[in-house]
This record gives C-alpha cells, sequence and structure tokens, in this order.
C-alpha cells in the first residue's frame, strides 16, 4: 500500500483527520438547518459551533470500547461540547453523516484527479507536438506493419485521456451525492427539506431516494472509472516498456544521474516507473470489483460494503493520484531516439510498403487476389532468404510490367504514410 502522506494533498484529503472533520461537518450542517426551522435553539448551535472538537486517539479510544465508530465519534464531541450536544445527530443515523461525509472526501478526490488527468494531457500535447513529423514504425501483433508518426501515439493518449476526464467528471457528479433521510430513507424523523437544505449547504445534491444508505452503485462507477483511467496508464506505461527494450531502444525512461538499474548490472537501464504503473493498475482494476460487489446488500443496508470501502476508497483514489504523477513525469521526460526508430523502419529492408505495393498493383487493374500473391511471394523471400524487398520486387517480371521503375521508387517512400497526420492533429487538437 502507497503511504497515503508521500501524496500530501490526496493523503491528506483520505486522513483520519480529515474524515472525521467532513463528519462534523455534515453534524454541524444538520443542526443549522435544524435551527433556522426552529427545531432547536439558534444558541445551542453557536455553542455547538464554537465549542466542538476531536481527538482522532479518542475516538480511536472510544471505538475500543463501543465497537461503533460514529458513536465513538458523538461521544467524543459531547466532552466538548457539553451540554448543547444532545442536539448533535438530532434525527439521524450513522450512514448520514458517514455517506454525506464520503460525498465530501469523494468529491474533492475526484478534484485533485481531474487536476492530474489536465496536467498528463497537457504533456501529451506537448509530446504530440515535438514528433508530429518524426517517422516511426507502426506495430500490429508486435509486428512490423507500416509506417505512422510517433506523434501520433501521444495524439492518440490525450484523446483518451480527454475522454477519461469526461468520464471522472460524470464520476464525480455521481458521487456528490448525500442523504439525510434517517434509518431507512423514509424521513421516519425528519422533514425531506432538512436533506435538501444540508446538502444545499455542503454543495451536494440530495439523493432522490435512499435506503438507509446512497446506493453503491454510485461508488462502483466511481472506482470502475478510476480502473478505466489505471488502465489507460497501464496501456501507456507498456508502450514505453517495449520501446524501451534493448532490442527496440526507440525511447527510454530518463536515467537520472546517480541512479541505479540493478544490484548485480551496472550496465542495467531498467523503465522502473513504468513497470510501477502497470502493477499498481492491477490494483486499482481489483478494486474496482469491491465496488461492483458492494451494490448489492440486503435490503434497507447491511454493513458487508463498509470494511471494504475503508480500504478500496482511499487507496484507489491515492494510488490513482501516484500514477498520474508518476505518468506525467514519464512522459515530460521521456527519451527518445528518431535515429534508432529509422533503423527499425529499415529493419525488415522494406517489407513495410508492401500495402502500398498492393494497392499500386490494383489500380494498375490487376485483381486484388493476383497482386497479393505477386507481393507475398517476394516479401517471404525477404523474410526466408533476408533479401531487399525493393531489389525483388524490380526484379519481379509480373510487377515490372504493371509499375514504372520510378512508380516503384515512390511507393517505396515515406511521405505517402504520414500526408494525413496534419489532418488527424486538426481534428484532436481544435
Amino acid at each position: 500500500m502507497i503511504d497515503r502522506y508521500t501524496l500530501p494533498e490526496m493523503g491528506a484529503i483520505w486522513s483520519e483527520q480529515n474524515r472525521f472533520q467532513k463528519w462534523l461537518d455534515v453534524e454541524i450542517a444538520v443542526c443549522e438547518v435544524h435551527a433556522k426551522r426552529g427545531t432547536i435553539p439558534i444558541e445551542a448551535v453557536e455553542q455547538i459551533k464554537s465549542r466542538a472538537t476531536f481527538s482522532v486517539e479518542r475516538i480511536n479510544e472510544i471505538e475500543r470500547i463501543t465497537n461503533h465508530d460514529v458513536i465513538a465519534f458523538t461521544t467524543n464531541l459531547a466532552e466538548s461540547i457539553g451540554e448543547p450536544s444532545r442536539w448533535v445527530h438530532y434525527g439521524l443515523t450513522s450512514s448520514d453523516v458517514v455517506d454525506t461525509a464520503n460525498a465530501l472526501l469523494l468529491r474533492d478526490s475526484a478534484d485533485l484527479l481531474l487536476k492530474k488527468v489536465e496536467a498528463l494531457m497537457g504533456a501529451l500535447e506537448r509530446r504530440a507536438v515535438e514528433f508530429k513529423h518524426t517517422p516511426q514504425v507502426g506495430r500490429t501483433h508486435g509486428i512490423h506493419a507500416e509506417p505512422t508518426s510517433f506523434g501520433l501515439t501521444f495524439a492518440l493518449w490525450f484523446d483518451e485521456m480527454r475522454r477519461n476526464r469526461e468520464r471522472l467528471l460524470r464520476a464525480r457528479e455521481g458521487v456528490a451525492v448525500g442523504k439525510i433521510s434517517g434509518a431507512v430513507g423514509a424521513f421516519a424523523l425528519l422533514d425531506p427539506a432538512v436533506e435538501e437544505s444540508v446538502c444545499m449547504r455542503l454543495g451536494l445534491k440530495a439523493a432522490p431516494v435512499s435506503t438507509q444508505i446512497i446506493q453503491r452503485d454510485v461508488y462502483a462507477e466511481y472506482l470502475n472509472t478510476l480502473a478505466v483511467i489505471a488502465s489507460s496508464l497501464d496501456k501507456f506505461a507498456l508502450n514505453v516498456r517495449h520501446w524501451q527494450r534493448t532490442e527496440v531502444r526507440e525511447a527510454q525512461e530518463r536515467f537520472a544521474k546517480g541512479q541505479k538499474g540493478s544490484s548485480a548490472m551496472p550496465h542495467k537501464r531498467n523503465p522502473i516507473i513504468s513497470e510501477r504503473i502497470c502493477g499498481m493498475a492491477r490494483v486499482v482494476r481489483a478494486n474496482s470489483i469491491v465496488g461492483l460487489e458492494n451494490i448489492a446488500l440486503w435490503h434497507e443496508r447491511d454493513i458487508s460494503h463498509s470494511s471494504a470501502e475503508r480500504v478500496v476508497l482511499p487507496d484507489s483514489s491515492i494510488a490513482l493520484d501516484y500514477m498520474l504523477q508518476k505518468a506525467t513525469g514519464l512522459i515530460e521526460g521521456l527519451v527518445v531516439y528518431p535515429e534508432r526508430m529509422l533503423e527499425n523502419l529499415n529493419a525488415t529492408r522494406g517489407l513495410i510498403f508492401s500495402g502500398q505495393l498492393l494497392l499500386a498493383l490494383t489500380n494498375k487493374g490487376v485483381s486484388r487476389e493476383t497482386a497479393y500473391d505477386w507481393v507475398q511471394r517476394n516479401a517471404m523471400k525477404v523474410w526466408d532468404e533476408d533479401k531487399d524487398f525493393l531489389a525483388l520486387v524490380k526484379d519481379d517480371q509480373d510487377i515490372k510490367a504493371q509499375l514504372t521503375f520510378n512508380e516503384i521508387e515512390r511507393i517505396f517512400s515515406l511521405d505517402h504514410y504520414l500526408r494525413n497526420v496534419d489532418m488527424i492533429f486538426e481534428r484532436v487538437f481544435k
């Protein structure tokens, strides 16, 4: 588990101190609404607001006896408030406080994650523009396919992160929901107007209907959104790991002065940040399963979800926050080798132009099946006999009968493959 204090902002959101502070914010908001409605004395609310303090250590001490965290919390509040504390938690059930406070914690977490997503998008856009016209071989099934632009990779990732930003905005809206509706959600002890007013004070929406709890599909959406974003980062990092392989070496993580790659092999430069991102994505995805499992609860509620949420909600938020920060640094510091990309483009001795050759022959009137056979028989010689594809094509009598020498030369040009890169960038970054 990541030390939640290594990331001060997100760690502070999920600290015990802040969690109990959010509980207190909810309790005070309820008291203020009651006072405004004349349910409890205004002077009592003023005393509650001025006197209310809590101690995490003291709450934990009381909970060891009560075995109930909210009772331990309200008991500790009463110790500081005194007599007016009888109005604290008036008409509430524990989940009114916990779930409404969770909405505040999740909303704040989503806001911080959105900032990190936008920072990564900025880094991706900058690298996309930088390498817009840098040729690289495209790969399908891990095998050389056709030439592409290295910048297009970053444009693709930018577009994916833009979708992730929209997903996170929707998830933020979904979790920013409070409930002050009592033990089974039927407002037996409270007027529904209290819930509306409390949620408005806290900047939340009131759940249109609830049981004792906010329904867990909204938490599942949040956790699954984080899992999707983590999986995108996993994909990005996996590509970096491939580029950094010795046999490929088209790009690599920045290797800082004094950094060490291996305790046994001083020559090593390992893609440790990328591997860390890939590994942590597995944790965030696994946590999303817990969110789905928590949707189905007995009747108006049980607490099978509660213990698991204490782990997965903070841990997924903290983990993704860390992953986004590391991914941004990874992209910003990525060391790129365009010359090596050209070497790899030429590694298959021209085979990457086979598709363009096939199309040129069909444009001359040759049937696709026949043209495919002509091109493939030469391509297989390159694979099996280490021949040069262009030389073989120039000597092929069937192909020579259809294409001039200059036409064949033009087919073996990168320009044709990259001619629409500007248009794609316009679509992505307009």
